[in-house]
């Protein structure tokens, strides 16, 4: 049971290695790399799919015992934790003093702390806060020639020189294994409301995202949903609607009197554009926020067999892109909903109903060539290994893929961290 809980792609490792300390993490990877042995790292394994199949796989190290607090200093907003602590138990460690770490990624309150920095996940926090690489001042890393290195330190202003922990977030485990992050904290809101906004169009959207940027509204998150994913989240917190029409959630935060001058501007707003804006129930946006943050496992386990993309594009095309994929969807006659983050250029598309992996692996390469042409790119987060073995799930690769093969035989020079998974099958 413990090796099948980190299955992947239809495989299943060997061993699962659950080391307590960095020391004996940086001993399982020399053990491992000597043998020859494939290791994926995995903590709360909630992005543990991402990736193209594994060329083999023969250990699991979990990182779930590296849970310890190292330090911990409220008011200088840094902390010091094991790599292996689920994001929800430190949050609920900073809570008491007025403290979070603002990342609110798919699966993160099951998340490890390493794993979200070891995959450089956010969600629609990173219009107001960044990702991870943001929050970083240090951390400690187990190789696979057996040694512990530290790069970094423990406050936000560091010493200069090259910054190698940089390298290690969001390598997806390929260069070495986290053991220890040291991080930047943030305050607490004082106050959050939720605003929600019903566009009718998709252009009527695009008209206010671009004057909610060129204000000086300050806002913590800004999604786009199209009709399909309004729907999702009306079902998901049990109002009894159906959305038919793509809605933008909005999120503020700070005292009263910036949350009701929010409000007042954003009227005006929505007004000047033709979108409806009314405050959201504060019993029911949490919940709501969570099935957004969580839109890729959501719509995974709501319709089995589903395909999940998510991508990155220049601000301004998200919209443009959003209409190709549904147009593409439509011919083929496979459902799609879609999440955007207008703020940040984030796009989550998740389609179902393919009749076969070929047919959903063309439809990926087609939305995929739309928003690379946009000068975006798109990856595939969940999909069967079936798909998986019919396209590229990073697709076209950059400039760096030379440097990338370098620096991965540099760290990993027998390549048993997550052979094939990431980009260029690195």
């Amino acid at each position: 049971s413990a090796r099948a809980a980190f299955a992947v792609d239809g495989l299943e490792p060997d061993w699962v290695v659950s080391p307590s300390s960095g020391e004996q993490a940086a001993a399982a990877l020399k053990c491992a790399a000597q043998r020859d042995l494939a290791v994926l790292v995995a903590g709360g394994a909630t992005n543990l799919g991402v990736g193209n199949p594994s060329r083999k796989y023969d250990v699991a190290l979990c990182t779930r015992n590296l849970a310890g607090v190292r330090y911990y200093e409220p008011s200088d907003l840094t902390a010091g934790i094991g790599a292996g602590m689920l994001l929800a138990d430190f949050q609920h460690l900073l809570q008491p003093d007025g403290l979070w770490l603002p990342l609110d990624a798919e699966g993160s309150a099951r998340a490890t702390i390493g794993g979200l920095v070891a995959t450089n996940a956010s969600g629609p926090l990173r219009h107001s806060y960044g990702a991870p690489r943001d929050m970083v001042v240090g951390m400690q890393v187990a190789t696979t020639e057996g040694r512990l290195i530290r790069t970094g330190g423990r406050v936000v202003k560091n010493v200069a020189g090259y910054d190698l922990g940089k390298l290690l977030i969001g390598s997806y485990g390929t260069l070495g294994v986290i053991t220890e992050v040291n991080l930047k904290l943030f305050p607490l809101p004082a106050r959050r409301q939720t605003f929600l906004v019903s566009t009718g169009t998709l252009g009527i959207a695009r008209d206010l995202r671009r004057s909610i940027l060129a204000s000086p509204l300050g806002l913590l998150r800004m999604v786009l949903l199209d009709a399909e994913a309004a729907g999702m989240v009306q079902a998901g917190i049990g109002t009894g609607l159906a959305a038919r029409e793509p809605q933008m959630w909005l999120e503020a935060g700070g005292s009263s009197p910036v949350l009701e001058r929010t409000w007042k501007e954003l009227d005006v707003l929505g007004r000047a554009v033709g979108g409806k804006i009314h405050i959201y129930e504060s019993e029911s946006s949490e919940r709501a926020w969570q099935i957004i943050s969580d839109f890729g496992n959501w719509f995974d386990k709501t319709y089995s067999g589903s395909v999940v993309l998510k991508g990155t594009l220049p601000l301004g095309n998200s919209e443009e892109v959003l209409s190709l994929a549904q147009q593409e969807a439509q011919n083929e006659k496979v459902r799609v909903a879609s999440i955007t983050q207008p703020g940040t250029g984030i796009l989550h598309v998740g389609l179902t109903g393919a009749q076969n992996a070929g047919q959903a692996a063309g439809l990926i390469g087609r939305i995929r060539q739309a928003a690379e042409k946009k000068g975006g790119a798109l990856y595939v987060t969940s999909a069967s290994a079936e798909v998986k073995a019919q396209v590229d799930v990073w697709g076209t690769t950059g400039t760096g893929l030379e440097l990338m093969r370098k620096l991965k035989a540099a760290w990993d020079p027998r390549g048993i961290l997550a052979p094939g998974r990431f980009v260029g099958s690195i």
